[in-house]
């Protein structure tokens, strides 16, 4: 298996499972967001996480998403995240579940993960494509606002992810009176 777009990386319908068996590159005390497209329609995203195959020392991480600046072609405003939360210390698919974040519809966004430093270094996985865009910033202990300026960029594809959920289109309705003018039996307008 690798890190795919869709499938544990990136927008995704449902949880990753599985160890992606990808490469692997630093994350702890460092953030790293992933380019992809959301899927059409109303959606929140409802989960995010990434996968360490790393057994390491208790630290928090955060997941968030970012707008996309066309003009750099990096990360830029973000859009929501999550509180820290433990990693734990086995190997495996981190998460944060319980979130509800907004997206809009066939609209380039950066997943991100941040994760605080570890005494033994920890690492996410991620499958080389150089059609694909990753950005990364050091020396990292939060996602920031905004993303500022990446450390460096590469053709890869990061196993993090957000598991999207539809949600129903907002219904407006106006209010109105009805008015109806008519004579009663005495010759005289009402309204009824």
């Amino acid at each position: 298996m690798a890190a795919v777009i869709g499938t544990n990386s990136g927008f995704c319908a449902s949880s990753p499972s599985g160890d992606p068996a990808g490469a692997e590159a630093p994350i702890d005390g460092n953030a790293r967001a992933q380019k992809d497209t959301s899927p059409a329609g109303n959606n929140v995203i409802i989960e995010m996480g990434f996968y360490t195959g790393q057994a390491t020392e208790e630290s928090d991480f955060e997941v968030g998403i970012y707008e996309h600046n066309a003009g750099d072609d990096n990360p830029e405003a973000l859009v929501g995240k999550s509180a820290a939360t433990a990693k734990g210390t086995s190997a495996g698919w981190k998460k944060v579940t319980g979130l509800s974040i907004p997206i809009s519809a066939a609209t380039a966004y950066w997943v991100a993960v941040q994760l605080d430093d570890t005494a033994t270094q920890t690492k996410i996985d991620y499958s080389l494509d150089a059609g694909e865009k990753a950005d990364d910033k050091t020396v990292q202990t939060t996602l920031t606002d905004p993303w500022g300026v990446s450390g460096g960029s590469d053709g890869i594809i990061a196993a993090v992810y957000a598991v999207y959920e539809a949600v129903a289109a907002a219904v407006t309705i106006k209010a109105g009176i009805i008015r109806e003018e008519s004579l009663n039996a005495d010759n005289e307008i009402g309204i009824f």
